[in-house]
């Protein structure tokens, strides 16, 4: 059986291109930093976002402990949203790693009020006070939301009036600029470093990136390999990460256009609605009604072929990619119909 897979975009398999690519990749050492490919795609990146430099990162989660651990002392506080993926799906790590604590606001589906940012940072000397030593944000949401570029610039001038650099946790980013049609480079813009995953929407099998400024890059360098992620033959995972930047970028539109027909296929059925505010990029979020059996629907999805993420308080999510079509995209609505009417 075809399993049609929509509980993730991580779940996407590399393309025959990818595969092909990978098998003949030029390699060399990356912890000696003589990997042509890595060089290569560590360049190509850095240029696509408008900063100096990039480095090779084993997963997003990893790029973002990794920029917290080089941006902050131990002891320093980072302000965040409430619900950002660092706070809720990154296993506590900047306790751990960085040694930071985390002060968080709460945010408008992802979307943070600059004043109420302003108000929690932290610079003076006062010795009860712990410094503010990063603030994050992160575009596209894993809420489904693409954040809007002038509230995103507006938080970066009062961080950087203080001294503070910013993080972008940008996993989708280049799905937030598909929706935005704006360049990578001007998403990442207000930011002095900028995470970004090639194996989400973008295919590649392994890897993420972080990039900023030449010194950034240095330090985080150092920091990667007291971490474990020093790697050695890496190009031949790179040689992936290069098509996802040249051309899985290029179709994400597809994608999100997928989600789309989804979401009005769902939206039409009793007991459950579309969350039509978070509809920006490839995922569909929707709110179930208290007298849907979610256990025969999961069965429906299930009999149907259908990997799907079982319903959390009440919501759910689907998520396309590139190996999801139209045609996948009709009998995903059509299951859930049935299992709703089980």
């Amino acid at each position: 059986m075809r399993w049609i897979d929509v509980r993730s975009d991580t779940v996407t398999h590399p393309t025959p291109a990818m595969r092909d690519a990978m098998a003949r990749a030029e390699v060399g050492d990356d912890v000696y930093g003589d990997d042509p490919t890595v060089i290569e795609l560590e360049s190509r990146v850095a240029a696509r976002l408008g900063k100096e430099a990039a480095l090779f990162v084993p997963s997003g989660t990893f790029g973002n402990q990794l920029a917290l651990f080089t941006h902050c002392r131990r002891g320093d506080e980072v302000v965040l949203g409430d619900d950002c993926h660092i706070v809720w799906h990154e296993g506590g790590a900047a306790a751990v790693i960085a040694g930071v604590n985390l002060r968080t606001l709460a945010s408008d589906q992802g979307v943070l009020d600059p004043a109420a940012v302003a108000a929690r940072l932290r610079c003076t000397d006062d010795i009860h006070e712990p410094k503010t030593g990063l603030v994050c944000l992160e575009n596209a949401h894993s809420n489904g939301r693409v954040i809007p570029l002038d509230n995103m610039a507006a938080i970066a001038a009062h961080a950087h009036a203080l001294g503070v650099p910013v993080h972008l946790d940008g996993a989708r980013l280049f799905n937030a600029a598909t929706a935005l049609g704006v360049d990578a480079a001007r998403v990442a813009a207000h930011a002095d470093s900028v995470m970004i995953c090639l194996s989400k929407g973008l295919a590649a099998p392994v890897g993420s990136m972080l990039a900023g400024s030449r010194d950034f890059i240095t330090a985080a360098r150092r920091k990667r390999k007291l971490m474990g992620g020093g790697l050695r033959q890496v190009g031949i995972l790179a040689a992936a990460g290069l098509i996802a930047l040249d051309s899985m970028t290029q179709r994400l539109d597809q994608d999100h256009a997928n989600a789309r027909r989804l979401a009005a296929r769902l939206d039409a059925l009793p007991g459950i609605s579309v969350m039509r505010g978070q509809l920006d990029i490839n995922m569909v979020w929707c709110r179930l009604a208290p007298e849907v059996d979610t256990v025969a629907l999961m069965a429906a999805l299930t009999a149907h072929g259908i990997r799907a993420n079982p319903p959390e308080h009440g919501m759910m999510r689907f998520v396309t990619h590139w190996q999801i079509t139209e045609e996948d995209v009709a009998k995903l609505a059509t299951a859930v119909e049935s299992g709703l009417t089980v």
